[in-house]
């Protein structure tokens, strides 16, 4: 049994690294609320919550745009 939610991502940021050169990136997303049909469908099954995501993986931080809607699927690790 798997669960997809739909977030959009809402801030981006970038700070020093403590243990070494480079940056990290923090990407935060919430759930879609508008926009589209499909949208009021994924609102209606998850009207609130967040994700915050750490990277130091540039080319990985490059995916990600404030505004843009990634699909999210919680599916069981066995």
């Amino acid at each position: 049994m798997s669960v997809r939610a739909k977030f959009k991502v809402v801030s981006i940021t970038t700070s020093a690294r403590w243990n070494g050169p480079g940056t990290m990136g923090t990407v935060k997303l919430q759930p879609v609320t508008s926009g589209s049909e499909e949208n009021k469908k994924f609102y209606e099954a998850t009207p609130s919550g967040e994700i915050t995501l750490g990277t130091i993986n540039q080319d990985a931080l490059a995916q990600f745009e404030i505004g843009k809607e990634f699909y999210v699927d919680f599916t069981p690790a066995e």
